[in-house]
């Protein structure tokens, strides 16, 4: 049937829809190969482009290498290289019935920890209670002598162990601090442990040697775990005794754990990681009318520095000879010593390291000019943390061990942790719908987790 005139031009609008389509399509086509390709890549076609990261203008300048705050023991053979824990101090021969199991974790900073664990142990605490909870993330790297001192997961595996007698646990990976708390919690419950005490590895402790009648640190903790173990402990007039959860030894840079009790409260939320996690189990404890003592042991600090000179613990001075024989035996051990700083610097520090010091020295007195000194410094350094405005700057002083097993870039590892932290802190807000430290001002009760709304949005 032929098609009219009219009837073809009803084709009409359509044919030119058509023909401006492809137009349009025609010339985005054009447009899209006239774009200019990026630099490098003129010859390739754009599909074939290699990608090429921006990154980021780093400045990193290399710390200074650490210095050796202990040379004694870093020249010491053995254990019987270095001087007696002052014989105030001295823990009990043969050791005292209770178990005195002391954990400190560390991750970063050797030196803190090597003072930590020197100052414990001629504070009286026995060297074979005391376990290092190497919680570094590398393996068996500083177990095999594989890290530098230069990078901020080193420790001297052979020092503490060998040197300084203690004993080391290392985690099969990093761990949180939540999650290093139920580490401990766990090795009390698997040695069949009662309670265990705990330590922040930033602190420095010493005995009050100047209240009488004087007892060590260590022996003022003894009495705790003693009085603890009191029938009466904690019973009020009605007969009814309250169950303890943790004595606090300034708070808890010491502490000493019950282990039935955290146990029975699930222990610590590793989903708060970090800071937090210490107000969510202290509050727990709280909700559930347990027990939180404040004791005092000793002097514990908290620094951000070693001191120079960690013999200075054993409270040494030099020798004052009582008779020509000894003053002339004095004088040669000098003169030895001198003569050692006039060799060629290599031979001096292969000596140095292959032979104990010959200075001859003698034990300090209880409460001495020496002591009070030592406390001064140590509350100077103490101060000094609590002035800066990052007072964990410590944790950043290494940053070195490119190359080395199980290496994480220093920056990224800092950045990395504060916002885990930050994420932390944001769950232990929802668990208890409260921003703080305060849970218990809050109102909320054991019971309220994850069921409360904000607080924050009623102010």
């Amino acid at each position: 049937m032929p098609i009219s005139l009219r009837s073809r031009w009803a084709f009409l609008p359509l044919v030119l829809a058509l023909g401006a389509i492809s137009l349009y399509f025609l010339r985005l086509s054009i447009n899209r190969e006239a774009q200019p390709l990026p630099e490098g890549t003129h010859n390739a076609p754009d599909h074939d482009a290699p990608k090429v990261p921006v990154y980021k203008d780093i400045h990193r300048e290399i710390a200074p290498p650490l210095p050796e705050y202990f040379p004694l023991a870093a020249r010491a053979q053995s254990s019987s290289d270095l001087p007696p824990v002052p014989s105030w101090n001295k823990p009990p021969d043969p050791h005292v019935p209770e178990q005195t199991r002391l954990y400190i974790g560390f991750t970063r900073f050797w030196p803190l920890l090597q003072q930590v664990v020197v100052s414990y142990i001629t504070a009286g605490w026995p060297p074979e209670d005391i376990y290092v909870v190497e919680n570094t993330g590398t393996m068996d790297a500083n177990k095999r002598g594989l890290l530098t001192i230069q990078n901020p997961f080193y420790l001297d595996y052979n020092r503490l162990t060998k040197i300084l007698g203690v004993n080391i646990i290392t985690t099969p990976s990093l761990q949180t601090f939540a999650q290093l708390q139920n580490l401990y919690l766990s090795e009390a419950i698997n040695n069949n442990l009662t309670y265990y005490f705990w330590s922040h590895m930033d602190v420095a402790v010493h005995s009050h040697e100047d209240r009488e009648p004087f007892k060590s640190l260590y022996m003022r903790a003894v009495d705790v775990i003693r009085e603890t173990q009191s029938p009466d402990y904690l019973r009020n007039d009605e007969g009814v005794q309250q169950k303890w959860g943790i004595q606090f030894f300034a708070y808890d840079w010491l502490s000493m754990v019950n282990v039935e009790t955290f146990a029975s409260l699930g222990g610590w939320d590793t989903m708060v990681g970090y800071y937090g996690t210490d107000c969510d189990m202290y509050s727990r404890l709280s909700m559930n009318n347990v027990a939180q003592p404040v004791q005092d042991a000793g002097m514990i600090y908290d620094v951000t520095t070693s001191l120079e000179d960690l013999e200075v613990l054993y409270r040494r001075r030099p020798a004052t000879p009582k008779n020509k024989e000894e003053e002339t035996a004095a004088e040669s051990a000098e003169k030895r010593d001198d003569d050692d700083d006039t060799h060629d610097p290599k031979e001096a520090s292969s000596s140095s390291s292959s032979s104990p010091p010959t200075t001859l020295t003698q034990e300090d007195t209880l409460n001495s000019t020496n002591y009070h000194s030592l406390a001064t410094t140590l509350t100077a350094i103490q101060q000094a943390k609590r002035t800066d405005s990052e007072r964990n700057s410590w944790q950043k002083r290494q940053n070195g061990g490119q190359g080395e097993p199980y290496y994480y870039d220093p920056d990224g590892f800092e950045k990395a942790l504060q916002m885990t932290i930050e994420v932390g802190a944001r769950v232990n807000e929802e668990k208890w719908g409260h921003k703080g430290c305060d849970i218990r001002a809050a109102g909320v009760r054991e019971g309220d987790q994850w069921r409360v709304e904000h607080d924050w949005t009623f102010d």
